[in-house]
């Protein structure tokens, strides 16, 4: 039941699998190229009605807040006749419902304060970012005395997940077991306790993760790992920039990390060593907020960055020298720039949600200096920037650039030099159909003995096994012709499709073999299953994809079980 603010501060403040999946994208494909009109959730109807009032109200103008109600809704409808049923009354029951406070603690805005169309734009975008809430909308109504009352309507997910994942992808099986809870007692928290194993090792892992703690917009961030090959040991506590008018930020990390490492070539496992790292950064913020659409931040801080490399027992040594060991101590200055410029679109990268994308120009740069006076091994530079831009719309036609570089200037030179460039490109066919591109490219330089450059089934190359090439370089394409279903299975799934080509390649292997520069190119087809009601908002992915380069060891088909954050 919705509660005003006024109430809320008094009563809450305290294969046959490959035939299946051949059927289903053929059924995906007739249905979508039938132009089947769509038939999204009436939840998501109503959210996206109420926020086309706000313009309407706040446009050129900055109304005083007078009131603000919070409407929270279930993980259900029971109202409509295909969610009246008795399992979809029981996960209500069972769910326990984010507290009011929880959501009004991430608005921008307050009773009494003027109010602003980007202040509720971006306050929806902060909602719809948790886990625990489906989709989130604003709704403004001005009153006679030239106030506006604020209507929040959310909609929570289900959050208690039993995690048993059973995933394949490059001929390699991974699988874990656990229980993770994204909204502990409607109170936002997040804990997970898993059992994962993977071609790496296995481990038991804790995490914990708060974003707003103590209804604040302090985030902490804990995980404990006890692995098969060591531990990890990782704590975060800071208050973010949060919003683009946010004014401070300050906060630290530690990671405390043991774990033995491998260095690949052709699939395979070539090197092995002991890799203790240990890593410490703390740091402040200023901006001015978010002034004619640009937010400008400027940060300070001291960062510590220790790598320590081993034989690991009584193995013979690797087949190349062992990385060398570096401790790093070093002040840094660092900026960014923001666009205020985002859209809000559906079936781009998930099924029939609402999805917040970025369109503006982000800029930053980050520049530190470690010197032996500071108790570093080495007088280095310490360069890190990025860039990252949009165009167009994602209605019709959406083109996504990025770059990276990270780097050290040592005596000698540049050393672990890394640079990343991509580009996505969306084309919008119909509401139901989508053509995708990308195209992305590593260039490293003189990188350190731990940093390797791989490509395989694990990193966009379908077709092919785990880690399959490296080297220093790569380039990777991917076309990829996705299908949106208004398939709603048990109003719990939502299922789309996909047919894909890959084709990458690597460059300069340190262990070099026959074929380590040729193009490796597949194609395939896939199914993809959302689930729809979860905060988990993963998609699983079931693929068979068919190289068409490479050697004579490589299976003539892939089959790929996996879960992505996206399409």
């Amino acid at each position: 039941m919705a509660k005003s603010l006024g109430a809320l501060k008094h009563h809450e403040k305290s294969m046959r699998l490959g035939r299946a999946c051949l059927t289903v994208v053929l059924f995906v494909t007739i249905r979508v190229q039938a132009d089947t009109a769509a038939n999204p959730s009436p939840n998501n109807d109503s959210i996206q009605t109420a926020s086309m009032l706000v313009p309407s109200v706040l446009e050129g103008t900055q109304p005083v807040v007078g009131s603000i109600t919070i409407q929270n809704d279930n993980v259900f409808d029971v109202e409509l006749p295909e969610e009246d049923g008795l399992f979809y009354r029981l996960v209500n029951k069972a769910h326990i419902k984010t507290r009011q406070n929880v959501i009004y603690e991430q608005l921008l805005f307050a009773e009494g304060e003027e109010l602003t169309k980007e202040a509720v734009d971006e306050s929806e975008r902060i909602l719809r970012s948790n886990r625990y809430i489906q989709d989130a909308s604003i709704e403004t109504e001005r009153q006679n005395d030239g106030t506006v009352d604020v209507i929040v309507n959310t909609i929570d997910s289900w959050t208690l997940v039993p995690k048993v994942s059973l995933s394949r992808s490059g001929g390699e099986n991974s699988s874990g077991i656990g229980i993770k809870e994204m909204n502990l007692l409607g109170t936002g928290m997040e804990v997970e306790a898993l059992y994962r194993s993977n071609i790496d090792r296995d481990a038991i892992i804790l995490k914990f993760l708060d974003r707003n703690l103590f209804d604040s917009w302090y985030s902490l961030a804990a995980v404990y790992a006890d692995n098969s090959d060591g531990h990890t040991r990782f704590i975060d506590l800071a208050m973010p920039f949060y919003s683009l008018d946010s004014t401070r930020a300050h906060g630290f990390s530690f990671l405390d990390n043991d774990q033995v490492d491998s260095l690949y070539d052709n699939g395979e496992i070539v090197d092995q060593y002991r890799h203790e790292a240990q890593s410490f950064e703390a740091f402040r913020g200023w901006s001015k907020g978010l002034l004619d659409g640009w937010t400008r931040r400027l940060t300070v801080g001291l960062g510590y960055d220790d790598h320590q490399f081993s034989q690991i027992g009584d193995k013979p040594g690797p087949v190349s020298p062992l990385p060398g060991n570096r401790t790093l101590v070093y002040p840094f200055v660092g900026f960014e720039i923001v666009e205020n410029r985002y859209e809000k679109t559906t079936n781009l990268e998930q099924i029939n949600r609402t999805e917040d994308r970025f369109l503006g120009t982000r800029v930053s740069a980050k520049l530190g200096y470690a010197a032996s006076v500071f108790g570093s091994d080495r007088n280095a530079w310490i360069i890190e920037a990025g860039a990252q831009t949009g165009f167009g719309t994602t209605k019709k036609n959406a083109l996504f650039l990025s770059s990276s570089i990270a780097s050290r200037i040592e005596d000698d030179g540049l050393r672990n030099t890394m640079l990343n460039v991509g580009a996505r490109y969306y084309r919008r066919q119909s509401e139901r159909r989508l053509f995708f591109a990308s195209i992305g490219a590593t260039y490293g330089h003189n990188l350190d003995g731990d940093n390797q450059v791989l490509l395989g089934g694990d990193s966009g190359l379908r077709g092919y096994p785990l880690r399959y090439r490296s080297g220093d370089k790569s380039a990777l394409l991917t076309l990829e012709q996705r299908y949106f279903t208004d398939w709603y299975p048990f109003r719990l799934l939502r299922v789309g499709g996909a047919v894909f080509f890959d084709a990458g390649k690597t460059w300069n292997s340190r262990y070099p073999s026959m074929q380590k520069d040729e193009l490796l190119r597949n194609v395939g087809f896939g199914l993809r299953l959302a689930n729809a009601r979860s905060g988990q908002n993963r998609m699983t992915h079931i693929d068979l994809a068919f190289p068409l380069d490479g050697d004579n060891s490589i299976k003539d088909v892939q089959f790929l079980i996996e879960t992505r954050k996206s399409f």
